[in-house]
């Protein structure tokens, strides 16, 4: 019986997800009367008392305002305006130079954000008027960005990445490293097949006039963004090199972004206290959805349902790739409609001991699963990143042609999740090097 009630409180998160209802105040409903349904309402009350404060104590958690206060402080500081212009004068010359120019500029901002939908809109903002002026293909242009808004997650710091790592019991450190290499591979897969398409197509983004641009213009460029690479890099090595803990890392990166802030001019005390009032409200709400995740897996874990469901797949396959294929089929079509966090947290109490009966690596499967989350940010009929890309523009593009050209990037994603399931060292090699 207690199965069954595992199912059927599944299907009430799920409808309660669909529509719409708060995913921190579901998840904690759904745990909460489950508890109360098995237990009794003594022993739910109990759980309710001692759960949140044991996980949200947690140390590493408060990795997650660290990372959240450098996006607010970078995204209003003009730093992504720089990295544009900058990558503009260094890839503007080459097939569709501009969409190539947001897709590293968009992993330079990744690496101090963390946020997909961040990553996006700034992008959104900076780049595509730059590209529709210069008689940029609206499709390329827009998809483009909303494209490049997934990297993220995946270049540290990202926020998803640590939620997962908690959740998984794995190094904190080790998830935030292994998203490195997948991060940039996407940049890259997405920078050859815009040089690549806009070759066969040269009226999809007519060449940028950047004759009078000399190698020295290029490298003065790279003054205003220098601090950005130094702190990005500081952050990954120490994380690296095991010199500090992610939220060490973090304390440091965010004080780091809000002095290059400070020392470009562009960052007034006003845009402090709006940073310091969206890392707080931003990381409460991401605490209860924590907070209601954790107890979840309490009250699943009494059902028996991830065990259940362990036994019935890993008796159906004990490949680990054809799992994680499964995996791959489940977040794709999850992601078609939920919101990508929600998905994590509803199905990481289930798929974990699928992993651990398999002898899956967490941390190769976690990035799969981030992986496949970010693609579901471009999907329809959510496609979250895609309508944070209409929002921006307006009406001068509409939503279809949007995600028209977030159809070729997609195509690029079946080409990169192709490369990091078939070679996990793309994934591992980094942190298998880490000492701790």
């Amino acid at each position: 019986m207690s199965v069954e009630a595992g199912i059927i409180s599944m299907v009430i998160l799920v409808v309660m997800l669909g529509i719409r209802v708060p995913i921190g105040i579901a998840l904690l409903s759904v745990a909460f009367g489950g508890l109360w349904y098995l237990r009794g309402f003594g022993p739910s009350m109990g759980a309710l008392r001692s759960i949140p404060v044991d996980f949200v104590s947690h140390w590493t958690f408060s990795a997650v305002p660290m990372f959240i206060l450098m996006s607010a402080v970078a995204s209003r500081a003009g730093i992504t305006t720089e990295l544009y212009k900058s990558m503009r004068l260094w890839f503007g010359r080459l097939p569709g130079g501009l969409a190539i120019a947001t897709s590293f500029a968009g992993a330079g901002f990744a690496a101090i954000c963390g946020s997909s939908l961040a990553t996006t809109a700034a992008m959104g903002r900076i780049a595509v008027p730059e590209m529709l002026r210069q008689g940029y293909d609206k499709g390329l242009a827009t998809g483009c960005a909303a494209a490049v808004g997934t990297v993220g997650a995946l270049i540290p710091p990202s926020i998803i990445m640590v939620i997962y790592a908690l959740f998984a019991e794995v190094s904190v450190s080790k998830m935030l490293i292994a998203g490195v290499v997948p991060g940039l591979l996407t940049t890259v897969v997405y920078a050859v097949m815009i040089f690549t398409r806009c070759t066969i197509s040269p009226k999809l983004a007519p060449r940028s006039d950047l004759s009078g641009v000399t190698l020295s213009d290029k490298f003065s460029s790279l003054k205003r963004v220098w601090p950005v690479a130094v702190i990005a890099v500081a952050m990954v090595g120490a994380i690296y090199g095991g010199i500090a803990t992610a939220t060490e890392a973090g304390a440091v990166g965010a004080i780091a972004t809000g002095l290059v802030a400070w020392s470009q001019r562009s960052f007034r005390m006003s845009e402090l206290r709006e940073a310091a009032i969206e890392t707080a409200t931003t990381s409460g709400a991401l605490f209860l959805i924590a907070i209601g995740a954790s107890l979840l897996s309490q009250y699943l874990a009494l059902t028996g349902l991830p065990a259940f469901l362990s036994d019935h797949i890993t008796g159906l396959t004990t490949n680990p790739i054809l799992i994680i294929l499964i995996c791959c089929v489940l977040y794709l079509i999850l992601g078609a409609f939920l919101d990508t966090l929600g998905i994590m947290l509803l199905t990481l109490p289930i798929l974990l001991p699928i992993f651990a009966s398999a002898g899956i690596n967490e941390i190769w499967a976690g990035v799969i699963l981030v992986k496949m989350l970010e693609i579901g940010l471009l999907t329809p009929p959510v496609g979250m990143n895609v309508f944070v890309m209409s929002r921006v523009v307006g009406k001068e593009v509409r939503l279809g042609t949007i995600f028209k050209g977030i159809s070729w990037f997609l195509a690029a994603e079946v080409v990169i999740m192709a490369l990091l399931i078939a070679f996990p060292e793309l994934i591992l090699a980094l942190p298998n090097m880490m000492t701790s």
